[in-house]
C-alpha cells in the first residue's frame, strides 16, 4: 500500500491518523501551521489540540505538499468553514487516482453546500467516485483510547466504500457502509446544532424527559433536510443520524454539548467560544442550517431557535418556550 495523508491537525484527525498508523499505514499529518507541524515533529505529540497521546512512530507531521504523490488515500479533517480554502491550497498537489475520505461535520455558511458539494465544486465532478463520508458516534478521545466505536462511510462507487472500509476498520474500529453520502453527511452536520439545543436545555435546569424529546424531534429535523436533499431517511436510523445525535447531545466530551450548556447557564457566545479552546461545528452550521430550511422549505423548529440564540441573542429560555408553545400537529406530519 502507498501512504496515507491526514489534512488537519486538530483532535480528531490526530486520532485517525494514530488509528491509521496502528494498522500499518505510513501517515503524513498535516498542518495549515508550519510552526505546528514542527512543533509535534519535535514533541511527537499533538500538545495544542491532542495532548496525552503520543505520536505513532508511523506519523509524520508536515506542513508542505511535499509527499502527497505518494499517496493512495487523503483523509480530510479540517473544519467546515476551512475546507474550500484548504482544497484550494492543495489542489495542485492532490494525487489524482487517489481516495479522498471527509471526516468534517458541517455544511458551509455562503454557499450552503455539504462537504460533498464543497469537494466537487473545487476539484470537479469527476472526483465524486473517489470521495467517501466518514461519520458516526466517534469521540476522537476515545477512538485514541481504543474504545469500541462504530462509525459508517459512504460513498457512490460501491467498490472503493468497501475498500475505504477495510482500510480504516480494526477490532475495535468497526465500520460500516453505505451509499447514502447525503444521508450521512447530514446527519453529522445538524446534529451538532441540535446538540447545542440539548446542552442549553441542561445548563437551563431541564431533565431526562426534556432530553428525550429534544433528540427524537431533533432527529425528525435531521431526516427532513436530508430527504429534501435527496437522501435516505433510513440513512438517519443508523450511526450517522440516531447514533451521532445521541452521543454529541450527552457525551460530557461534546464540544457543541458545552456550548449550549453554558448558554443555558447565561453566559454570552463569544466568551463561551473563546474559552473553548477547540471548534464547535455546530455554531456556525446552526446559521447554515437556518438559510437552508429557508432555501428548501424545510420547517426546523429546534434549529431556527438555535440559530435565534446564537445571531440574535435570544434569551435560551424564551427559545424553548417558542418551540413548546407552537400549534399543536401531529406528530409524523
Amino acid at each position: 500500500m502507498a501512504g496515507v495523508t491526514v489534512v488537519g491537525s486538530g483532535a480528531w484527525g490526530t486520532s485517525l491518523a494514530l488509528l491509521l498508523a496502528r494498522q500499518g499505514e505510513q501517515v503524513r499529518l498535516w498542518s495549515w501551521q508550519a510552526q505546528h507541524a514542527q512543533a509535534m515533529a519535535e514533541q511527537r505529540e499533538n500538545h495544542e489540540f491532542f495532548p496525552g497521546f503520543p505520536l505513532h512512530e508511523r506519523v509524520t507531521p508536515c506542513h508542505g505538499t511535499e509527499g502527497f504523490a505518494e499517496c493512495d488515500l487523503v483523509v480530510l479533517v479540517v473544519p467546515s468553514h476551512a475546507m474550500r480554502a484548504t482544497l484550494e491550497q492543495l489542489k495542485a498537489s492532490l494525487p489524482k487516482s487517489a481516495a479522498l475520505v471527509s471526516a468534517t461535520k458541517g455544511i458551509e455558511n455562503d454557499s450552503l453546500m455539504l462537504m460533498s458539494e464543497v469537494i466537487e465544486d473545487v476539484l470537479g465532478e469527476a472526483v465524486r467516485p473517489r470521495a467517501a463520508f466518514l461519520s458516526g458516534p466517534s469521540f476522537a478521545k476515545e477512538v485514541a483510547q481504543q474504545m469500541p466505536t462504530n462509525v459508517v462511510v459512504a460513498g457512490t462507487d460501491e467498490a472503493r466504500v468497501e475498500a475505504v472500509q477495510r482500510r480504516f476498520a480494526t477490532e475495535r474500529f468497526r465500520v460500516y457502509a453505505s451509499d447514502d453520502p447525503v444521508g450521512v453527511e447530514v446527519g453529522g452536520a445538524l446534529k451538532n446544532v441540535i446538540a447545542i439545543a440539548a446542552g442549553a436545555c441542561d445548563g437551563l435546569g431541564f431533565g431526562h424527559n426534556t432530553r428525550a424529546a429534544l433528540i427524537t424531534r431533533g432527529l425528525a429535523e435531521i431526516s427532513r433536510i436530508a430527504i429534501a436533499k435527496g437522501g435516505n431517511p433510513l440513512t438517519l436510523s443508523g450511526l450517522a443520524g440516531m447514533g451521532d445525535l445521541v452521543l454529541t447531545c450527552t457525551g460530557e466530551l461534546s464540544r457543541n454539548r458545552t456550548v449550549g450548556f453554558e448558554l443555558g447557564r447565561g453566559r454570552s457566545l463569544d466568551d463561551v467560544v473563546q474559552n473553548l479552546g477547540a471548534v464547535a461545528e455546530g455554531v456556525k452550521t446552526a446559521r447554515s442550517a437556518y438559510f437552508l430550511a429557508q432555501r428548501l422549505g424545510v420547517e426546523l423548529p429546534i434549529c431556527n431557535e438555535v440559530y435565534r440564540v446564537l445571531y440574535e441573542n435570544k434569551p435560551p429560555r424564551q427559545a424553548v418556550h417558542d418551540v413548546l408553545t407552537r400549534p399543536l400537529k401531529k406528530e409524523l406530519d
